[in-house]
């Protein structure tokens, strides 16, 4: 990965999976810190605090022809990664389209520490041995003797790629839509190019972006670079959890000033409502598979760098299906993706209206990245707070919920302090 940060979808090559197997290599705290280091250089990273799934190299891709869309395909991931073994894992990125084709990537070599437990190595291939750890390991102490060579990017140029004039008048045009009745809501994007004189290195960002945003999950999965507030869905066993956000007010850094804007975002019938029907779409996606699930009786506020949301932590108990099986983490992903926070409401007429009215090719950005293992756990995160970067290259988004009463000149606003999440880890003149 030197030279800057690859793009697009999971690389080529790899075994045929059914030719795979594992083992499960222990790891001391300073091996762990090492191969961190060379992750967030260049490796694949999926991030929070109290979590860390790193990947090295490709054993084998895992391809999802349909995204979300094919229950057989999703229940098959998980039961390819059960039969190459134990603790084994595959990440990826799913585009906003719920049906767009993806693939996820087990990694050759897969390093792991959750909650608290020891940190592991899970080595995949056709004769899997230690042998890839130690060579990783010297790896990682060479890359930290010699430092880098390339120098950082120190000149960028910042465009709109839609004159701020042209995304008023889609907005204002989403506002009669949703005034018609035709729709209760829509989440328009807009995207921003930043080119740099020199490649973006990933190492930069990730550590950048972990710094600004600490309570957000860090990614890198092959270009595609973030810190989210959001998670989507995690399983642990037969334990789920979301914790859908919509809603936002700016923080101005006076806790006094902040006290009172938070105050009003919590009493705000217009942001209570959108988040409503996020908590609403999610909890009615989940309830059939659930033989328990606990929702607050009200949201509360989450505090990022420079917004405030509104947040509902929704927990609950998997139910075995017919079966005898309990729902994957991809197959439960599937349930609730996308959410009204991301396309709107009903979700399936606000997909139809963007196809025709937004002129984003979203790519990733809105979608869900994460890991799922051979046990079927695994956690998927809300892909927001984020660019695709492609060498000199990084594409922004950032979007914003229209309803009946929305401001349109707000609601732009509201896009450039969502954009200022990853412009403040990417742009270091």
């Amino acid at each position: 990965m030197s030279g800057g940060v690859p793009a697009g979808g999971a690389p080529a090559g790899g075994a045929p999976a059914g030719a795979l197997g594992s083992i499960v290599r222990p790891l001391s705290e300073k091996e762990f810190a090492r191969l961190r280091a060379l992750a967030i250089a260049r490796g694949v990273v999926v991030e929070r605090d109290g979590l860390s799934v790193l990947g090295f190299g490709e054993a084998t891709s895992l391809p999802l022809p349909n995204g979300l869309s094919d229950p057989q395909a999703l229940r098959r991931t998980a039961e390819t990664l059960a039969a190459i073994g134990s603790r084994t894992v595959a990440l990826g990125a799913f585009h906003f389209l719920p049906d767009a084709a993806v693939a996820l990537t087990v990694p050759s070599v897969c390093v792991r520490r959750l909650d608290g437990a020891s940190p592991i190595a899970v080595v995949v291939g056709t004769a899997p041995n230690e042998a890839a750890v130690t060579d990783l390991l010297a790896e990682a102490a060479a890359a930290a003797q010699a430092g880098t060579a390339e120098s950082p990017p120190d000149s960028f140029h910042l465009a709109s790629r839609r004159p701020h004039e042209d995304f008023l008048q889609r907005l204002a045009a989403a506002v009669d839509e949703v005034r018609s009745g035709r729709l209760d809501k829509v989440v328009m994007a807009r995207e921003v190019l930043i080119e740099a004189n020199r490649p973006f290195r990933q190492g930069d960002l990730i550590e950048r972006l972990r710094t600004l945003h600490p309570s957000c999950a860090t990614f890198a999965v092959h270009g595609f670079v973030g810190a989210t507030p959001e998670l989507l869905i995690r399983r642990s066993g037969r334990e789920v959890e979301s914790h859908p956000l919509a809603g936002t007010a700016a923080r101005s850094g006076d806790p006094e000033v902040d006290r009172r804007v938070e105050a009003a975002l919590l009493a705000s019938d217009k942001e209570r409502a959108e988040h409503g029907a996020v908590v609403e779409a999610i909890t009615g996606g989940l309830r059939p598979v659930l033989a328990e699930l606990r929702v607050p009786e009200a949201p509360s506020i989450v505090e990022l760098r420079n917004v405030s949301h509104l947040g509902t932590h929704i927990t609950g108990t998997l139910v075995a299906g017919a079966d005898g099986e309990l729902l994957n983490a991809l197959e439960l992903l599937a349930l609730i993706h996308p959410t009204p926070a991301v396309a709107g409401t009903p979700v399936d007429l606000a997909l139809d209206y963007l196809a025709k009215a937004e002129e984003v090719d979203r790519d990733r950005y809105a979608g869900a990245v994460g890991w799922i293992d051979a046990d079927g756990d695994g956690e998927w995160h809300l892909g927001i707070r984020c660019a695709i970067v492609e060498d000199r290259t990084a594409r922004l988004f950032a979007g914003v919920g229209i309803v009946a009463d929305s401001d349109p000149a707000a609601e732009l606003a509201e896009t450039q302090l969502k954009l200022q999440a990853f412009l403040a880890a990417a742009v270091r003149p």
